[in-house]
């Protein structure tokens, strides 16, 4: 008789709940294991893990998160968020300006929104990223220049800011993930590392029900997704029920078979368990369906612009760090425009130039809807890439491309109670170098931390035992934001 094998893991797996105690019988600690296991496949593991381990530190009380649209591949500093009007068109690249609601201000002519309400917006423009690069992408989104796999053995291993935060923040809400990231790549989001599995991001694509794009942004009139929280067949939530209610009278016995505390810890995944099957919360926070049609129609049917739409519902639910990868292939990223005869990447007139407009309505979008919430204080939304593109357009050999540039780069930010309505930080003339006032990655991650209340001197243990700081490189909140 053939016997089949159940490989799926589950947040119970380590207890065997299949294998046989006792030479010629089932002990109760067999038996216990059993019913323990029994709901093991419905825990949304990495999940579950999450949450046990951010509700240990019991700082689950303050309401801050963050927002990160993540623009996969690198956008270009100078066609974006530090234009050079004055310069020659190989450098300042084929795009007009517009002014902005802060006087001096010129922004891109394809960020008309973002212009119109930059009195809540900071745009830097003299990060500094030196040793980021892509596939994976991790300096900027760890705040660490040694998380460069490509050039680090040991790169993949720094945690993630958002890591961090699922491990000395926690939820804001029970039931709900601390860290979510929704991506097009594995390599485009950073991971937990050595901070420890049970802290890498929930991976939401298939939680809410989204639109199918190609690799190089056609709508493909199709959905996914949505079908994470439905349960298996033949389960109900009174039966669900039934199975808590069992585990109560379990209560004394788990108490008699172990001592050590480990028992205790499973009665706190089971509980959360419960919340995730059978509560309500997280159901309904990444149920689109059940945000007013309006405010749908306001966001607009693209798939970045429902995952933004989300992010807020997420927030508001009780998450404190979710992802957007802003990417529709799973390469290096959408935004890294080389040129126009190097598909899928495209160049910065027929590459870029479609992703702006789209961009300029998504973030001000969000920035708004969360501002008119009353949730724009506690929400630090960031925008940004893994570096800036070369000063001089028709790099390898196309039109209007531009390479990699990993010396100066632009981001933007808004909310989090923050000052905002200025520019800190130039670049040179010709925007190819840092002018003055340079931002670090750990300078980012010093902001990110303070607005979320993580210590600056919080350590983690790397495998030899060694402590290290989340904040490396002598990194400091930017200060012209407090």
């Amino acid at each position: 008789m053939s016997r089949r094998v159940h490989d799926h893991g589950h947040a119970f797996t380590h207890f065997n709940g299949r294998e046989r105690e006792g030479l010629f019988f089932g002990s109760r600690r067999g038996m216990l294991k059993a019913s323990l296991a029994g709901i093991g496949g419905l825990t949304l593991p990495n999940l579950l893990r999450q949450r046990a381990q951010a509700a240990e530190t019991g700082r689950t009380s303050n309401r801050k998160s963050v927002i990160l649209l993540w623009m996969a591949g690198g956008p270009s500093h100078i066609d974006t968020w530090d234009p050079k009007p004055d310069r020659p068109y190989a450098n300042r690249g084929p795009f007009g300006v517009t002014q902005t609601k802060v006087p001096g201000v010129l922004l891109c002519e394809h960020l008309p929104k973002q212009a119109a309400m930059l009195d809540k917006f900071t745009v830097l423009r003299s990060v500094d990223p030196e040793k980021s690069n892509h596939e994976p992408n991790k300096v900027f989104q760890t705040g660490n220049r040694e998380a460069a796999p490509r050039v680090n053995p040991k790169g993949e291993m720094y945690p993630s800011i958002g890591s961090i935060i699922a491990k000395h923040h926690g939820p804001n809400a029970p039931g709900m993930p601390p860290y979510v990231a929704f991506q097009k790549s594995r390599s485009h989001v950073a991971w937990a590392g050595w901070l420890g599995k049970q802290y890498d991001p929930f991976l939401a694509d298939n939680a809410a029900r989204l639109p199918v794009y190609t690799d190089v942004g056609v709508d493909t009139g199709r959905m996914a997704g949505g079908n994470m929280f439905q349960f298996a067949q033949g389960l109900s939530h009174d039966r669900m029920n039934e199975r808590h209610g069992l585990m109560k009278q379990f209560d004394r016995l788990r108490s008699d078979l172990d001592r050590s505390g480990s028992m205790e810890a499973l009665d706190t995944f089971s509980r959360q368990a419960i919340e995730m099957v059978i509560g309500r919360g997280a159901q309904e926070a990444f149920d689109i369906t059940r945000e007013p049609e309006a405010n749908r129609a306001r966001y607009g049917k693209h798939l970045w612009c429902q995952q933004a739409l989300l992010a807020r519902r997420l927030v508001e639910a009780g998450v404190s760090f979710v992802t957007l990868d802003l990417s529709y292939h799973s390469a290096s990223g959408t935004w890294d425009t080389h040129g126009d005869n190097i598909p899928p990447y495209g160049g910065i007139t027929r590459g870029l130039g479609p992703l702006l407009p789209l961009f300029d309505h998504l973030i001000t979008t969000l920035v708004g809807d969360l501002d008119e919430r009353n949730l724009l204080d506690d929400t630090l939304v960031i925008a940004m890439g893994e570096f800036g593109r070369t000063p001089n357009m028709g790099t390898q050999g196309s039109s209007d491309g531009r390479d990699h540039w990993p010396v100066v780069m632009s981001m933007c930010l808004a909310g989090g109670g923050m000052r905002h309505g200025q520019v800190i930080g130039a670049s040179e003339k010709d925007g190819g170098r840092i002018k003055d006032r340079p931002v670090t990655p750990g300078d980012l991650a010093a902001t990110i931390y303070r607005h979320m209340g993580v210590p600056l001197d919080t350590t983690y243990l790397d495998p030899r035992g060694r402590p290290r700081y989340i904040v490396e490189e002598g990194g400091q909140p930017i200060g012209e934001l407090f």
